[in-house]
């Protein structure tokens, strides 16, 4: 599964700040720059800011029912200054922003995930922003498989569930 630029971008990072376990400065810095942010600085106050976001993105990922995951998608966008926008900048195609380039990152961050999530939602489905059935394992993805079939989050997951599903069967013969 193929997204925009932006849209796969924002819910990749989406995804990368509700798995997070580290949310010092410099680890929050180098989870922006890793999602192509610009101008990545960020002081302890707002890497806290991007943890309290993150719990708020969290229900978004594994919801199956599509009405809940719509409300609250569009609960995240309600809270954004999100106004997307076109541009051709640097010699680039033409591609979405959804946040002004002026804004603190942590806005920018904020706009780039609802944004992401909402494009992912509107041209995938809610499907694709899946969280591992290995149970015990909270991981979070979006499933960019051309089947869109993907249930874990690694293969080490998929190995676990699939070993124990083998030795299940072994035990009732």
């Amino acid at each position: 599964m193929h997204f925009n630029a932006y849209g796969g971008n924002g819910a990749a990072l989406a995804a990368a700040l509700v798995n997070a376990t580290d949310f010092s400065a410099p680890a929050v810095e180098a989870m922006l720059t890793e999602h192509r942010l610009l101008r990545t600085a960020v002081t302890a106050e707002q890497a806290g800011e991007l943890r309290a976001w993150a719990r708020r993105l969290a229900p978004v990922f594994g919801e199956t029912d599509q009405e809940v995951q719509i409300k609250l998608v569009n609960d995240l966008l309600d809270v954004t200054a999100s106004k997307p926008y076109i541009s051709a900048h640097d010699g680039r195609e033409p591609h979405l922003h959804f946040y002004s380039p002026h804004a603190d990152i942590v806005s920018r961050a904020k706009d780039t995930t609802a944004g992401g999530l909402a494009m992912c939602m509107s041209f995938a489905g809610g499907g694709r922003l899946g969280r591992c059935d290995r149970d015990g394992c909270e991981t979070v993805y979006v499933d960019t498989s051309r089947n869109g079939r993907r249930r874990f989050c690694s293969l080490a997951c998929a190995n676990r569930v699939n070993v124990a599903a083998h030795r299940a069967r072994r035990v009732a013969r």
